[in-house]
């Protein structure tokens, strides 16, 4: 088909409602980017829930040997940020959870999580790690 102005115009309208989808395809997004001020999650989050993402941040200490999940901080952190229920969620974590037991990245080295971005509260079975916003799903690596 050939490129007529019509065809054009209608690509550059769309644009605008496909960017927050292609810049989670493309580009790492930030923890702050999930949050707004006072703890709230951001437009970005919720347009993102249930899609694959990826996160830039630092392994937190596990919880326990043999996890399948970690903590992804904003900076690095040597001791594992434990939330319990009725507290407020601090807007600089993420736990992310693995199909795999973890390998442990040392805390301070950046890393990339992909993964399945959940909300709503859930409770570890195994741990009673309580979160309101999670990875799934997720892979992860050194950047």
């Amino acid at each position: 088909m050939p490129l007529t102005r019509r065809r054009l115009l209608t690509a550059a309208l769309a644009t605008p409602f496909l960017a927050p989808a292609l810049r989670a395809a493309d580009a790492p997004l930030k923890l702050r980017d999930l949050y707004v001020k006072g703890g709230d999650f951001s437009e970005l989050a919720h347009e993102l829930e249930g899609q694959r993402i990826t996160l830039e941040g630092f392994m937190a200490p596990p919880l326990k040997a043999e996890a399948s999940f970690f903590v992804l901080t904003k900076m690095p952190m040597a001791t594992c940020p434990f939330c319990e229920p009725g507290i407020e969620w601090p807007d600089n974590i993420l736990p992310v959870y693995t199909r795999r037991r973890v390998e442990v990245i040392p805390f301070n080295v950046p890393m990339l999580a992909r993964g399945r971005l959940e909300m709503g509260e859930f409770t570890d079975p195994e741990t009673g790690f309580w979160s309101i916003i999670r990875l799934g799903d997720a892979t992860y690596e050194r950047q």
